[in-house]
This record gives C-alpha cells, structure tokens and sequence, in this order.
C-alpha cells in the first residue's frame, strides 16, 4: 500500500525545489513508497508523484497484480511506446523531477519529446527522506540488528586450525537463514591475519592459524531492512604490543564517536573526532576511509559520516561507526556498530561486546 506519509514528506521536500512532479524509477524507492518490490530488468518502471494527485505507476503487464496499493496503475505491453505513455501522466507546462538512476535510453526521448518544459535530478528530495527513519522502520531496524549480534556469536564458533577463510564464510548465510534472515545485506568479509589489513578483502583460501587476528564484517536482511556489524578477535592467543594498542585505540574512536552523537550534530564533526583520536596516535594515514554510511533498505544509502558532510544529524538518522586501522602486512581492526539517532540522543542497535576477545 502507498505510504501516504512518506510521499507526503517526498512532495514537501520537492516543493521546496519549485517541482510538484516527480518520477522515481529506482526499484528501491519504489518500494519504500508502496511496499511492493519490482525488479524490471530492462524495462521501463516508474511511479509518478503529483502535488495534488493520486500517484500513478507505470509497469509492464509482466508483473500485473490485482491489489489496490492507492496508485494508478498503467500498463504496457513489450511493443508499447513508453513515452506517450510517461506524457499522458505529466504536466508539459512544468518542470519535472527525475530520478538519478534513470537510464539515458528512457530520459533522452523524454527530453526529446519535450513531455516537460525542462528536467531536473529530484532524487535528493526521496533520498532525504528516507535518510529519516519512520518508528516502523526503526523497529525493522533494531530486530535487523539484533539477528547480527546472535549470528556473530555463531560465527566464531566456526573457526578451527587450519579452516579457511571461504570454508567460514560459506557457513554464513546459513546461520543467518536459521535466525529468520532472507540473505545477506552483502557478502560477508573474512579476513584472517594480515588479511584484516585490507578493508575490503573478500574471504579466500588464507588458513587461520594461532596468533592470527579474526575480522568478521558482516550483515543480513530481515525484513527488508539491513544490518551491518564489524568485530575483530583473537585466535587462540591474547593480543599484545601493537595489536593490543591498535585494538584499543579503534575501540576508543568507535566509542567516543557514538557518545557525542544527539540530534543536530555536524556529521563531519563525528568522523573528525575518531579521525583525531587515531591520528594522535600516529595512525591517521592507516585510517583509510569515511567513518559511515547511512543504512536501511539498501546497506548504503544516501548519506554518510565524512569529512564533507556538514549535514546535521537527524531524529531517525541511521548509519554505521566504523573506524579502523591497517597497516599493510601487519595488525587490522575494524569496530563497527550501527547507531540511531533518536530524540535525547543515540541507540547503539548492535550489543555485541567490544571488549577484547580470544576466541578458538
């Protein structure tokens, strides 16, 4: 069914832009509005917004249902002319609000066909809004969440002399699946010893051995929504010298950043304070990427915790805190929770102790 409030919230946002039209093709988007999912391939796959009016969507009879959502709904057949089909739905005299992800081979004959008196990128207007988390998705959120924190205590029972990287992560989506999961939110990273160095290693055929760090990034989809989660352990012998130090050091950015969060909080003032506390340390130019990235249907969403975004924090801002250290051909650590911002401050939706751990 069409959420009324959110596509409210979307029109404000565009009338703030001078658009009262709007035609959003991402699948995503789409569903957020309507809670239906569509995946076109190809094809063309529109829903219309109109200040005013009932929103209209525009589909390919491949994918026909009979419930009433609250939208028009217009279909066409593999031979139709979208065009004339877009046109009959839209206001020529006005500017027209037109989706990031809409492809060339759509937007061109659009703009060819002059079926608006011009065109322009009205995604921020549904990109911010869905920055901003309803109390449903919130909840969707949590339990998300939560499902990660139980999989991680799974997770590093698996780990044994000699397994592989690959041999864990294989295990994972079962785990997952067992919890109520759908999938995952993306493949999971398993990086064992100087592996855990490389932010984005994807698991190969690297055997753990004792000594070794154990970097698990992980995260599933629940309910449509996303989690996201990093821990770092120990293989068989407690941390000492540099790993210790590092470890402490990527806890400490982790937990100062999420304590200073509350609504109205320069985003790039968060990134700055882990960014500081690892660079005093000498480790800044280890520090190689953006402290988060805003979640929810997508794991990336539009938005993040950087150095140039000068965005406030919001009520129902979610994101992810993540500092890490790795120093090529030595000691990696990654801590990551995913935080809401609420009214009085922020909720830490991961629960998974950040403490120190040996594991195996």
């Amino acid at each position: 069914m069409v959420n009324t409030n959110r596509v409210k919230r979307i029109l404000d946002k565009l009338s703030g832009m001078d658009l009262d039209q709007l035609l959003i093709c991402d699948p995503t988007a789409i569903f957020y509005l309507t809670g239906k999912w569509i995946f076109p391939g190809e094809r063309f796959l529109a829903l219309i917004l109109k200040k005013d009016s009932k929103p209209v969507f525009i589909m390919s009879k491949l994918f026909e249902f009979a419930e009433d959502i609250g939208a028009e709904k217009v279909y066409f057949d593999d031979t139709d002319d979208i065009i004339p089909i877009v046109a009959n739905h839209i206001d020529e005299r006005k500017h027209l609000g037109v989706d990031k992800n809409l492809a060339a081979k759509f937007l061109l004959p659009m703009m060819e066909a002059r079926i608006a008196c011009g065109f322009l990128n009205a995604s921020v207007s549904v990109d911010m809004t869905r920055s901003v988390k309803d109390e449903i998705e919130q909840e969707k959120m949590r339990q998300a969440s939560l499902v990660n924190d139980k999989a991680m205590e799974q997770f590093k029972t698996l780990v044994r002399d000699d397994i592989t990287e690959l041999e864990v992560a294989e295990q994972m989506l079962g785990i997952y699946k067992s919890f109520g999961a759908s999938g995952y939110s993306f493949e999971p990273i398993v990086a064992f010893g100087a592996n855990a160095a490389d932010p984005h290693h994807m698991p190969d055929n690297t055997a753990l051995k004792e000594g070794d760090t154990v970097l698990f990034d992980v995260g599933c989809v629940l309910d449509d929504y996303c989690s996201d989660m990093t821990r770092t352990f120990f293989y068989k012998t407690e941390p000492s010298g540099e790993a210790r130090d590092v470890y402490e050091l990527v806890k400490r950015a982790n937990q100062e950043a999420e304590d200073m969060l509350k609504p109205g909080i320069p985003l790039c003032e968060v990134d700055k304070k882990a960014r500081d506390i690892i660079s005093e340390a000498g480790y800044g130019p280890n520090f190689t990427h953006r402290l988060g990235h805003f979640i929810g249907v997508e794991t990336h969403e539009f938005g993040d915790v950087s150095a140039l975004n000068k965005n406030l924090t919001e009520v129902g801002n979610t994101f992810s805190i993540e500092p890490g250290v790795y120093v090529p051909g030595g000691i990696g650590v990654r801590i990551e929770d995913l935080v809401l911002i609420t009214e009085n401050g922020r909720e830490v939706l991961n629960h998974y102790s950040k403490e120190i751990e040996v594991i195996g």
